[in-house]
């Protein structure tokens, strides 16, 4: 690598103007998470106070709970427990850290925020006298229950059946998902913007062009790519030249710059510095083999859709598609979660857990039923 009598002063150029082009540039955002939630936070997401606000885009603040749990904060509610974030789908699984999730969504209206309700469908909120006999479509919402009246929810195309002793409490809108025991369910939100959705599907990360203009595009960096290549070029040429090299080659540089022999010298004794290796560290998901995942047990529907287990889900909670008549389900022994076969065969191939209950299921018994 050859110097010239300008290097030392070249260098000392760059050690100081390279702060001032950092200090106008937002600094990079690395993926935070809460430590028992174990979910990843990223653009649009930050984390608060782990991550500044600058890493993400207005209204997906997240923070920490007491508990270490990952929290929502939604205008005029309470925190959302955050369960599952879908960056490639750009959907969000959130649940009520109170457990009566049906509180809230009472009086839900996320206007206020980035995020809708993934595929409403109107529901109708029933108040019944305490024990009252009704069908197995009304479904009781206990939490929200008393001594004398309990509360059922139900398809607004059911309110006529009815009977006649209870009367309409409140219809509302939920996601097309909310099927089964209310009282175990999620609430699934969505965002469209900014629309980040094919960074991810890509592979790449989404992140802010600058801190001026607020607009997004895709980078192929983890670190959602906020230096420009100009940019990382000084700072490459810094971090291997910084030091003590640089303030040995000014003081030399002042007072033998005009001499060639000096140079000379100046040019044996300085080496190039390694460029300090990434502090990525690449974490490899892998899932399930093939053998393990045949020996979980699957059934075919029959003509009344019930699922082997027992359970009353008609949906599968990956696809969130309705099961129907002839599909093969594949189940996972111990917690004898349901979904259809090639869904969870899928699923089980990059990921070792459960995609409800994250339980790590073993290889299947006998009798899983």
């Amino acid at each position: 690598m050859a110097f010239s009598k300008q290097t030392p002063l070249l260098l000392l150029l760059i050690f100081f103007i390279s702060p001032l082009l950092n200090a106008s540039h937002p600094k990079p955002c690395y993926t935070s998470t809460c430590e028992r939630a174990n979910i990843d936070v990223r653009f649009p997401f930050w984390l608060s106070p782990r991550q500044p606000e600058s890493c993400g885009h207005t209204g997906f603040k997240l923070l920490c709970t007491d508990r270490n749990e990952t929290a929502l904060e939604i205008p005029k509610y309470k925190p959302f427990i955050v369960q599952e974030i879908d960056y490639r789908r750009q959907r969000i699984r959130l649940s009520d850290p109170d457990s009566c999730l049906a509180r809230q969504l009472l009086s839900f209206d996320a206007s206020g925020s980035p995020f809708s309700l993934f595929l409403p469908r109107s529901y109708t909120v029933l108040i019944c006298p305490k024990d009252e006999n009704v069908a197995p479509s009304f479904r009781s919402i206990q939490c929200l229950g008393n001594s004398t009246s309990s509360f059922f929810v139900t398809e607004l195309e059911q309110v006529s059946s009815m009977p006649s002793s209870c009367h309409v409490f409140k219809t509302l809108h939920l996601p097309y998902s909310f099927h089964g025991d209310i009282n175990q369910q999620y609430l699934w939100l969505k965002w469209d913007s900014p629309d980040c959705g094919y960074c991810e599907r890509s592979g790449s990360r989404c992140g802010f062009i600058n801190n001026t203009t607020r607009q997004v595009q895709c980078f192929s960096s983890v670190n959602s790519g906020l230096h420009n290549t100009s940019l990382q070029v000084l700072k490459i040429i810094c971090l291997s030249l910084m030091g003590p090299l640089i303030a040995l080659s000014f003081c030399v540089g002042l007072v033998f710059c005009s001499s060639e022999r000096v140079s000379s010298q100046i040019q044996h004794a300085m080496a190039v510095t390694p460029v300090p290796s990434s502090d990525v560290q690449v974490i490899m998901r892998t899932g399930l083999d093939e053998s393990t995942i045949e020996s979980y047990k699957k059934v075919q529907l029959g003509e009344s859709k019930r699922l082997p287990t027992g359970s009353n889900d008609v949906v599968c909670s990956i696809c969130l598609s309705e099961y129907a008549t002839k599909e093969t389900v594949r189940f996972l022994p111990e917690c004898e979660h349901c979904f259809h076969a090639e869904c969870i065969d899928a699923w089980l191939k990059l990921h070792s857990s459960c995609p409800v209950c994250r339980s790590n299921p073993s290889p299947a018994r006998e009798g899983c039923n």
